[in-house]
């Protein structure tokens, strides 16, 4: 397993832009995925994107597809969020999470995946 760490969440006005960061600690693999995932109050976890650690490949939930791009510096071992235009049903904890996993993309499934971050906040007013 190994640490992750996310920063970058706070409160916006609709239409805006945030980034968020996940630093990655520990003994990695470039066969290791990466994923967002976040959670609304009373909703399941959701699925938002997800990045091949080696190759770059990317995957998105149909609901953030075209608004968020995923992104990650292997130098610095650290995976991106760039979300623009922001709506308020974005609001949500968000986490990363990282799978050792041998598929082109990264998993879509919670389950897959075995090392999570604490989450961060992430507000969209109206």
């Amino acid at each position: 397993q190994v640490q992750l760490v996310e920063s970058g969440g706070g409160l916006v006005q609709a239409g805006g832009s945030l980034r968020l960061s996940c630093g990655v600690s520990g003994r990695t693999s470039l066969s290791y995925a990466m994923g967002w995932f976040r959670q609304a109050p009373g909703k399941e976890r959701e699925f938002v994107a997800g990045i091949k650690w080696r190759n770059g490949n990317t995957n998105y939930g149909d609901s953030v597809k075209g608004r968020f791009t995923i992104s990650r510096d292997r130098d610095k071992k650290t995976a991106y969020l760039q979300m623009n235009s922001l709506k308020p049903e974005d609001t949500a904890v968000y986490y990363c999470a990282a799978a050792f996993n041998q598929n082109i993309y990264a998993p879509r499934e919670s389950s897959d995946y075995d090392s999570w971050g604490q989450g961060t906040q992430v507000t969209v007013s109206s």
